[in-house]
């Protein structure tokens, strides 16, 4: 018999078509994972690895910083698992994902959202510190087993489903890491193999669930050696083709999705002929309805 836990991962590898015909771009749909997102690999990794370690327990409650998904992933597992949560998140973090956690029955406590996730970050840590008796802290951003579930998984998967054609791996930062591991993971299969990070063009964005790493606390589990370049990507851009992948290949997706593939295809246009360049649709874009940019 299978749990919530069972479904994560095996998600499909799309060809872009439509949004680029000459050139090999795929895509992972995370958002078919059970909470929505690519975060439901990494919070499985992390409950499972405290669990093992005897470290989460069915009386503790599982408390971190997040500006979303990956606070989804944990209430829909705590819930399954039997284990509390509370999460701490940015106050402008879209009311879609409020609603979701609060609907897994998962506490949320706003943060000043001056402060991005970083705000977020040293409240959930002064709480965990405060009560460790009381709270399992996976930490997202400074847990080996963050980028170990994509290494494991996320990585895996894409060698095998483009039969060892991948040519380069692109993708938007946060935690880093579906970057971190799944570039590992790719590059141990063959070294040619290039990873080019994202991050937003500027301090202020809206590319929700990113960072933009000159202006913020640097994640522990961010490798920056993994990294063959490191380019930039606009709100703008994120939102034009996130409208565009919407209304022309069907997909409603999440934002950085669509800064991982106006990034990706802008990479793709300047490689050679045989280049397979792989990205992340990292969430659903129900999460985003409220944002005004759909309608331009």
């Amino acid at each position: 018999m299978m749990n919530i836990l069972d479904m994560v991962g095996h998600t499909p590898l799309l060809k872009l078509d439509k949004i680029a015909p000459e050139h090999n771009v795929l895509a992972k749909a995370e958002f078919v994972n059970p909470s929505g997102s690519v975060k439901d690999r990494a919070a499985r990794s992390m409950l499972l690895d405290g669990l093992a370690r005897g470290r989460l327990t069915r009386d503790k409650i599982i408390v971190d910083a997040t500006s979303g998904n990956t606070g989804i992933a944990y209430a829909m597992m705590g819930a399954s698992l039997g284990c509390g949560v509370q999460l701490y998140m940015p106050a402008n973090v879209s009311p879609e994902r409020k609603s979701l956690i609060r609907s897994y029955g998962a506490a949320i406590v706003e943060t000043d959202p001056l402060e991005s996730s970083d705000g977020a970050f040293l409240a959930a840590r002064a709480a965990a510190e405060t009560r460790p008796d009381l709270y399992f802290y996976p930490d997202q951003y400074n847990n080996p087993a963050n980028p170990q579930a994509h290494y494991d998984t996320t990585g895996l998967e894409i060698w095998e489903q483009t039969g060892g054609a991948v040519t380069h791996f692109i993708s938007l930062m946060g935690t880093s890491g579906t970057f971190v591991g799944t570039a590992r993971r790719l590059k141990d299969f063959k070294r040619a193999i290039r990873a080019v990070a994202v991050q937003p063009d500027s301090p202020f964005h809206g590319l929700e669930g990113t960072k933009h790493l000159a202006s913020t606390l640097v994640p522990g589990i961010y490798d920056p050696n993994l990294a063959d370049e490191v380019v930039t990507v606009s709100t703008e851009e994120a939102y034009a083709m996130t409208r565009r992948l919407a209304r022309e290949e069907g997909l409603l997706v999440g934002i950085s999705s669509g800064g991982n593939v106006a990034a990706a295809l802008r990479l793709a246009r300047t490689l050679p002929a045989g280049s397979l360049v792989a990205t992340i649709l990292c969430d659903s874009g129900s999460r985003y309805l409220s944002d005004s940019f759909w309608g331009v």
